[in-house]
Order: C-alpha cells, then sequence, then structure tokens
C-alpha cells in the first residue's frame, strides 16, 4: 500500500523547499535566492512519531502570469493535490499576507483536500504569533507560525499533519530498485519518465535546464517495484555557473551513486557527444549497472540495417561502457519504452550476481589454455594461480598471481574479456585486482606481529 502523500503548497519563494528539506531530515530539495527553482513535484520520504508519509514538493504557484514553466507549475501542482491526503500552504511571515497568497487561497477551495496553514519565517517567538495572526483572513483556518530554517514549531506542525493521514502502513516487502535516468540537457529524460509513467510527471520543454530538482517516481514493472530518478541534464563543467544548475546537476552525481542502474539517454539525431563520453565514464567509475537508451528513434529515417549500423557506431564512441545493453526508443510516441526494465532487470541482477570460486577457476583454466601470460625481457614468466570473486555491486574478483607487474594492459583485458565471455555480467561493469605473492607475505607478516 502506498505511504500517504503531503503537499507543499505556496508562491515563490516562501521556504517550501527549505521546510521539505526539514520535515524529510534531508538536503535533496534545491533551495537557493531565487523565485521558481522547484518546476516539478519532487517526493521524499518524512516521518513523525510512528507515521510515515510522503512530501511532495511543487513550483511556486502564480496566477496573474502565463510566463514560462508557470502554467506547467501549476498543472503539476494540481496533480499533487490529487493524490494529497493533506495540503500544507506556507506563506512568508515577514512579507505580509499577499495577493498572490489570496489568488492560491481562492484556487485550493476548488480542491477537495484538507488544507493546513504554515506561516514561515516566524523565528521569533515573541513576534511569530502576531505575524501569523494576519493570515486569518485567507480563511484557510488556524494560521501556524514556524520557521522552517530553524525549525521551530515544526513539530507542532507534525502533529496536526498526521492528524490526517489514513491509518494504513506501508507493505512489507523487497527495497525498489533505485533506476537514475541520466543525460545531457534535452535528451528527453523528463519525456521518457513521462512516457513510462503514462502521466505529466515532469515538465518537458526544449530549454535547457528545464529539470533542476531529481524527481523520484515510484512505479511497478516486471514483478519489481522501482524508483525512477528523473536528473538535471549535464552540461561540461566549464558551462556551469555556480546556482541552481550547479546544485542540481551535483543531485544528479548523487543520484548515480545511490542507484542500482543508471539510464544513459542518448539522442538519436546527435549520437556520442563528448559529454556523453564523459557522463559514460562516470557510470562506469561509480561501478553503477546501466542500460543505454537511444531516444528519438521516431526521428530517424531507416531501413532494415539503420539500427544495426548505428548501434555499432555508438557503441565504437561509448567503449566505457561495452557491456551495457542498448534500446532504441521513441519517448514521443511510446516505442520500446517499456522494455527498459527488462533490460534494466538484467543489468540489476547480473550486478549483484555472486559466482563460487570453482566456476570463477574453471574460465581461467581456459583462458591460460588458450593465452598463457607473458614473460619479461628478463624471461621471467607471469602466472595465474587462482581467481575469486570477493565482491558484488558491481562484481569484483581477485586474482592471486607471482607479481602484478608482469601483466600488463593487454593482458589484463584479455582476461577481463574472458571472464566475461565465460560469466556474462552483461549489464554491469566488473573489478579485477591483481594481487601478488609479496603482498600476500607482507600481509601474513602483519597478521602474526597483530597475534
Amino acid at each position: 500500500m502506498a505511504l500517504p502523500v503531503v503537499a507543499i503548497i505556496g508562491r515563490p519563494n516562501v521556504g517550501k523547499s527549505t521546510l521539505v528539506n526539514r520535515l524529510c531530515r534531508s538536503r535533496e530539495a534545491i533551495v537557493h535566492d531565487q523565485p521558481g527553482m522547484t518546476r516539478d513535484r519532487t517526493y521524499q520520504e518524512g516521518y513523525w512519531g510512528d507515521r510515515i508519509f510522503r512530501v511532495v514538493d511543487t513550483g511556486g504557484l502564480v496566477f496573474d502570469d502565463d510566463s514560462e514553466f508557470l502554467p506547467e507549475i501549476r498543472e503539476q501542482a494540481d496533480l499533487a493535490l490529487a493524490e494529497a491526503a493533506v495540503a500544507l500552504v506556507i506563506v512568508d511571515g515577514q512579507q505580509g499576507c499577499t495577493a498572490a497568497d489570496e489568488a492560491i487561497a481562492t484556487w485550493l477551495r476548488g480542491h477537495n483536500v484538507p488544507v493546513l496553514l504554515a506561516v514561515n519565517k516566524c523565528e521569533s517567538p515573541e513576534t511569530g504569533l502576531a505575524m501569523a495572526a494576519e493570515f486569518w483572513g485567507l480563511g484557510l483556518g488556524e494560521p501556524h507560525p514556524i520557521s522552517a530554517i530553524h525549525g521551530a514549531g515544526t513539530g507542532d506542525l507534525l502533529d496536526q499533519v498526521i492528524g490526517y493521514l489514513p491509518a494504513t502502513e506501508e507493505e512489507a516487502g523487497a527495497e525498489p530498485i533505485q533506476l537514475a535516468i541520466i543525460g545531457r540537457p534535452n535528451v528527453g529524460k523528463s519525456s521518457l519518465l513521462n512516457a513510462i509513467c503514462g502521466e505529466q510527471r515532469a515538465i518537458v520543454s526544449p530549454i535547457r535546464g528545464t529539470t533542476r530538482d531529481t524527481i523520484d517516481t515510484t512505479v511497478e514493472r516486471e514483478n519489481h517495484t522501482w524508483k525512477l530518478l528523473d536528473t538535471a541534464g549535464i552540461r561540461r563543467k566549464r558551462s556551469v555557473n555556480y546556482g541552481p544548475e550547479f546544485f542540481g546537476i551535483n543531485r544528479s552525481f548523487k543520484a548515480i551513486e545511490r542507484s542500482d542502474v543508471c539510464v544513459l539517454v542518448i539522442d538519436a539525431l546527435d549520437g556520442v557527444t563528448e559529454q556523453d563520453q564523459r557522463l559514460a565514464g562516470r557510470i562506469e567509475e561509480d561501478g553503477r549497472a546501466c542500460v543505454v537508451v537511444v531516444n528519438k528513434w521516431d526521428a530517424i529515417e531507416k531501413d532494415s540495417h539503420t539500427m544495426a549500423a548505428m548501434e555499432k557506431e555508438l557503441r565504437a564512441k561509448l567503449y566505457f561502457l561495452d557491456w551495457a545493453g542498448m534500446l532504441f526508443t521513441s519517448a514521443l510516441t511510446g516505442q520500446r519504452v517499456q522494455s527498459v526494465f527488462a533490460l534494466a532487470l538484467l543489468a540489476v541482477e547480473q550486478h549483484r550476481r555472486r559466482v563460487t570460486t570453482s566456476v570463477v577457476n574453471e574460465v581461467l583454466t581456459e583462458a591460460l589454455s588458450w593465452r598463457t601470460p607473458p614473460t619479461s625481457r628478463g624471461g621471467r614468466a607471469g602466472r595465474l594461480y587462482y581467481g575469486t570473486q570477493v565482491a558484488t555491486r558491481p562484481p569484483s574478483f581477485t586474482l592471486f598471481v607471482n607479481d602484478p607487474k608482469l601483466f600488463g594492459d593487454t593482458y589484463r583485458r584479455y582476461i577481463e574479456r574472458q571472464i566475461r565471455e565465460g560469466l556474462g555480467f552483461e549489464g554491469t561493469p566488473i573489478r579485477l585486482f591483481w594481487r601478488g605473492k609479496q603482498q600476500r607475505d607482507a600481509e601474513r607478516d602483519l597478521a602474526r606481529v597483530k597475534r
């Protein structure tokens, strides 16, 4: 059963995202002294006492202006209210009641959802009640003075919130699979998320930088629960100024780190760019499972050979991810969009897979029979004794040899290739650690000293 939802509503720059971070004990929502920071609705888990709930942060509402993104932000707020058990309306106590606050109050009366009114920026206990009293005129019930940045009054507010939550508990079960949608700006990440969810989950615009927060969405596919993380488009570092885009990109990198699998979205019209290669390298370095999704496939003129030819061309440039599955999709038409989950699930299973030592050594023995280790100029031959898997996520192997220096990059790549051919591990990077006899002797001596 899904967690009950608490929607955060208000005009721009009243401290909604600061309150979200306070309620959820996190720093996930981007906070910056600039109106319009939050655009899409973003979700985090909060708790108070023995109750767990989802907090949805929405963009700042403006009703007397239909300029860039404002109609879409209102649509996202509508969707948030449609699923909310209670709405928290945030106003600015220092600025006082404004016409924009009154417009929001009028708009809320058209929604069948309970409302709590929180007057933010009431840091002073002496003046806070007086500042809050001004907002009785909105007709939204008792104004609760709080300070989102310092936490004052938020406990009393949460006591009120949980009174509106239905008496349900989240179904016990496996942790959801974290799937991060990664790519540079305007490759169709948010369109892909909307196509997967079957709703306008994220604002889509040709303007670069529309998505700023990392947007979490939970769906059920392939008999598993998935948490989809739509991230901000990642541009080259020198193109990014300190501010909203900088924070959004940092959250994108954190999304890669906390994901089980990354979906790297490539624009079929542009092909693989230098920035795509950097992102591919980042995914491999972080040891994440990966699926490469080539979006906008509907815009390509093609025949029966186009897909194979393009895959060969793309893989030549994405050599960091030569082990990743590749899928050609169109977020616009929905073509193959749902197939992302089958490939992602395979990658996650391989990412978590463990192989017995006996099977590893069967593969290594076969590899050695085809190609013996190199010999140094002084006539010293490399010897590979045995190997064992030491970790998962990503699968990692320690190979015991006489001297790691005798095994150059070419032979190391050969062994990795043989392990992949013999054991699979499609969709995930693997790690090989070469351990020499001197290292083992030193570790043994250290263990004796400790005893």
